[in-house]
């Protein structure tokens, strides 16, 4: 452990632990409302989980399965890079569009977001990977898609065998004009095994260029006893399962925040440097957003009685149990291209 590190431990030791509410009126959570917001968080979203971790590193002020609430291999397909860079081109394009209009206005919304070295050999197969639809919306057949399955299996046959190519059953043609039983390169156990060998090769090939790889991680919350809000990490890892660098999982943050807001910490109870979003501006964008929603709710209430219909939720004020759907709706503005789950739609102005 560093000496900042063993510094922090001690003041979250010294520090008093809040035993009363301040939810709504500074954005922070006792440690009993931390568990009842992560139970919610679990119930509805089952890809996260309670972890106990470590049993030398468990808080006491925390119930021993419930020291931390985690969800694993959550996808990240995208570069927060690519995406400030396609952010900047709509704007542009928006302002093109006010001052030019030159009739392709739409034209920014096919574009996808592709890696520049993954261009040359996406672009010929990306017909393979979708559906083609006509002006109707009807799916256009494909007719190569009929040959792909016979060149395969040419390929992996015998020289002479032209009928292969033709249809994906041209083979069945040699056990219909021959005796099977007198043919030997159908009774060749070898020539079985080499042929399906090589057709199972083609297939698994095939199988492995469809399956998109990406990065993943694994994302992680805690309880600070300092700040007394909840408090995010995140490790992840390649597509080709190595752990990231520090410097890898910063291009999954955005430019604002990489190396400032969010910094490479060592977990209180996972082994290893994490990422983490400090959590010293957490209540305060909390309570921010918690007022924003119950002055909605006000209003909608004072709608409701005025005669305007409103539906029961929108009515309702933010309660304890919400308060990790909305904090995860806040960090998703920090982390955008890392998917993680939090089902629940929620409205996160942090308007003053």
């Amino acid at each position: 452990m560093t000496t900042l590190g063993y510094l922090r431990g001690v003041r979250e030791w010294a520090y008093p632990m809040r035993t009363t509410t301040a939810f709504l009126e500074k954005g922070v959570l006792t440690p009993d409302e931390f568990v009842r917001a992560g139970d919610e968080l679990v119930f509805r979203c089952p890809t996260w989980s309670w972890e106990s971790g470590d049993a030398s590193k468990q808080r006491s002020y925390l119930p021993p399965d419930k020291q931390y609430l985690i969800t694993r291999n959550v996808p990240c397909q995208t570069r927060v890079g690519q995406l400030e860079q396609q952010l900047t081109q709509v704007l542009q394009q928006q302002r093109s569009a006010n001052g030019d209009d030159d009739g392709d206005d739409d034209e920014w919304l096919i574009s996808t977001i592709l890696k520049p070295d993954d261009v040359g050999g996406e672009m010929q197969n990306i017909e393979d990977d979708f559906d083609i639809v006509d002006e109707t919306g009807e799916i256009v057949e494909r007719q190569e898609e009929k040959l792909e399955p016979a060149e395969s299996h040419a390929a992996g046959s015998a020289p002479n065998n032209e009928a292969g190519a033709e249809d994906d059953y041209a083979d069945m043609a040699d056990y219909e004009d021959s005796n099977v039983l007198s043919d030997e390169d159908a009774t060749d156990p070898t020539a079985l095994r080499g042929s399906s060998a090589a057709g199972g090769r083609s297939t698994s090939a095939a199988s492995r260029d469809n399956l998109l790889k990406v990065r993943t991680y694994d994302l992680s919350i805690t309880y600070d006893k300092y700040y007394q809000t909840p408090r995010v990490w995140m490790v992840g890892t390649s597509a080709s399962g190595q752990p990231l660098s520090a410097k890898e999982m910063m291009e999954d943050v955005m430019t604002d925040y990489a190396n400032k807001t969010v910094t490479i910490e060592n977990h209180p109870h996972v082994a290893g440097p994490h990422a983490s979003i400090h959590p010293c501006q957490h209540g305060k964008v909390m309570k921010r957003i918690v007022q924003n929603l119950v002055r909605a709710s006000n209003s909608n209430s004072s709608s409701k009685n005025d005669g305007v219909e409103q539906t029961s939720h929108n009515v309702d004020e933010p309660t304890v149990e919400m308060y990790l759907f909305i904090f995860l709706k806040f960090v998703n503005s920090i982390i955008p291209t890392i998917n993680y789950d939090f089902t629940m739609d929620v409205t996160a102005s942090t308007q003053k």
